[in-house]
């Protein structure tokens, strides 16, 4: 049986407090937009909904009910608003293994026709989240007097978001040239 034994490296009280001194790694928040800040917002209404849930139901036995309506609604509202981002960035599940193999001129169309296709799956479920509105206009949230329209807006929104924004990654890769599949090292970050 072996034993794995950690190893600390003594650091003096002085080395200790010379690390504070060191400045800040520079942030950069320009990669962001409005959409990612609703959605860390919503995150951590949904997160504060599902510890309040916990809290009051194992903690003192008596479980709001409200909670686990409001989080969920949430969690719907950040799991459409959070797709907003993975098609700004070119972040969704993607397989690009064709095009290694297969020559650049049917790689550059293949890569445009996946564009045209995700614009157009946008606008029919902009669409599609349209009509379903319009039957479901009048419905009420269970356990808080408020309307179910802010959750189903919310995925309109979501989905025109994603539809514009499918639109900018078009263009941009009509610009460029290429796209996230064809040169994925391209895209690849420092965080990557």
């Amino acid at each position: 049986m072996s034993h794995t034994q950690e190893i600390h490296t003594p650091v003096t009280p002085e080395e200790l407090a010379h690390t504070f001194e060191e400045a800040p790694a520079d942030v950069d928040l320009t990669a962001y937009a409005v959409e990612d800040w609703i959605t860390l917002a919503l995150f951590w209404v949904m997160t504060g909904c599902v510890f309040l849930q916990f809290f009051t139901r194992y903690v003192l036995n008596d479980s709001y009910a409200w909670t686990e309506e409001i989080a969920v609604n949430c969690l719907i509202g950040v799991v459409f608003l959070g797709a907003v981002m993975c098609v700004r960035t070119s972040r969704h599940i993607q397989v690009d293994v064709l095009y290694h193999y297969l020559p650049a001129r049917v790689t550059r169309i293949m890569a445009t026709i996946v564009d045209l296709v995700r614009i157009a799956f946008f606008a029919y479920g902009s669409w599609l989240m349209w009509r379903y509105m319009e039957i479901v206009s009048d419905e009420q949230m269970v356990t808080v007097d408020l309307p179910r329209n802010i959750v189903f807006y919310s995925v309109l929104a979501a989905f025109v978001l994603m539809l514009l924004r499918s639109i900018q990654v078009f263009v941009a890769n009509l610009r460029r040239g290429y796209s996230v599949l064809e040169r994925p090292e391209e895209f690849q970050t420092a965080e990557d």
